[in-house]
This record gives structure tokens, sequence and C-alpha cells, in this order.
């Protein structure tokens, strides 16, 4: 994980994968009038996304699904099984269940898709940079209803997943339960600022702490979490 004094000091580098050149280019030039982001790279394909990480080592790949010559989940899957410290945001047409699902198994930190507005891109390339998660809004429910009614293709489960609910609560602080439920809920963590007076540095440190004490992985975890301790609605 980057840290925000890292991030602070640098800006964030990415790489940009998509085999549509003009979209690509234009990402390039949209995201270069930005100071806290770089562009470091191009790829038309999700070999090509592979092999610049390698050589690039970027904090964050915006990358498209629909690409030749390896996928874009395929290209995420191969990235974070081979390098951890690169995140990965998919930046997509596909506004759907099934490729969401998807991205999330392939290991990515975000989905956006493409007819978001700018700020919003800015927005999740920021928040995988620091190690968090990014869900275009209203996706975070389907992942909740994909949870209770895909009982034959179940999402990870957590290691030690346990049932005692009541001591697993006793380790959250009530403004870290309220942090969780409004995160599984598919608040963004400036949303979630707003929404409790805070800051967004405040957010993302209950956030960390979270995770930590629970021993979430991703927000597919997190997300379990919340319904275990029917947290959240469960009607998507």
């Amino acid at each position: 994980m980057i840290s925000e004094t890292a991030l602070s000091l640098k800006p964030i580098r990415v790489l940009l994968a998509d085999d549509h050149d003009i979209l690509r280019q234009g990402l390039a030039l949209l995201l270069g009038l930005q100071p806290e982001i770089q562009v470091v790279g191009e790829a038309r394909t999700g070999r090509e996304a592979v092999a610049q990480v390698d050589r690039l080592a970027p904090h964050v790949v915006v990358m498209d699904i629909s690409m030749p010559d390896m996928d874009g989940l395929e290209a995420c899957r191969t990235i974070r099984a081979q390098n951890l410290t690169t995140h990965v945001l998919i930046l997509t047409m596909h506004d759907s269940e099934g490729y969401f699902l998807q991205a999330l198994r392939a290991g990515a930190a975000g989905y956006i898709v493409k007819k978001a507005v700018p700020t919003e891109l800015q927005t999740a390339i920021s928040a995988v940079a620091q190690g968090g998660v990014f869900l275009y809004p209203g996706l975070a429910k389907t992942l909740v209803h994909a949870y209770l009614t895909q009982s034959s293709s179940p999402l990870p489960a957590r290691a030690g997943e346990g049932p005692n609910l009541a001591q697993e609560l006793k380790v959250l602080t009530p403004r870290e339960l309220e942090i969780v439920t409004l995160v599984a809920e598919g608040y963004t963590n400036q949303a979630i600022a707003d929404r409790l007076t805070l800051s967004i540095k405040t957010v993302q440190s209950h956030r960390a702490n979270v995770m930590e004490k629970l021993g979430l992985r991703d927000i597919t975890h997190l997300v379990r979490f919340a319904l275990r301790h029917r947290l959240i609605d469960t009607e998507p």
C-alpha cells in the first residue's frame, strides 16, 4: 500500500490500458492536467499492460476490459499475482453485474464506467492508489445482491471467519462501525467525509483501522462482514 505521505510528495504514476487510441490519448491529456497524476505509459492490449507494469512500476493501471491479446480481466489477475504494489482500476463501458463481479474476483481495486464524469475518475485513481477501493455509485448494492443470490458462485471466503458476531463488533468503535456501513453501501471517501463532517484523511484512517482489525482484504470481504451483521439493507 502507498502511504498518504508518499503520495503527497510525488504524483500518482498511472498506466493507461485501452485499445481505442483516441480514448486512451484523450484520457492521457485529461489526466495530464492534474498535478497529482502523472501518466507514465500507455498500452493497447492486456499483454502490453502487464509488460509495462513490470517496466514502469505504476501506482495505478486504468484498465479497459475488452482488449485484444489478453483481456483486461486476465491482465488484472496477472498483474495482481506478480505485483502487489500496483493497483488496477477497471474503466469500462460495461455497466453490468457480471463484469463487475468478475473484476472484483480478478483483484481490481476499483470499477468505474466510461460515462462517469472526469472528477469521478480522478477520485477513483486517488482512492485505489492509496490502497482503498472505489466502486461506481450503485454497484455496491449489486455486490450485496450477488452475494445473497449467487450461491453457486460465492464470493471469496475470509480465512478464519467464525460465528462469534458479537465479539467481532466489539473490536470496532462506533465511528468505525458507522464508516463500515457507509463503505459497504457504496459511499466514496469524499461522500462519507461530507456526510459525517470529517476530513478525507480521517475517513481513510478509520477505513485502514477497520480493515486491519477485522483482517479484511478487499471490498468483497467488507460487504460480507456488513451482511453477516445486518448492517446494510439486503434489498437490491
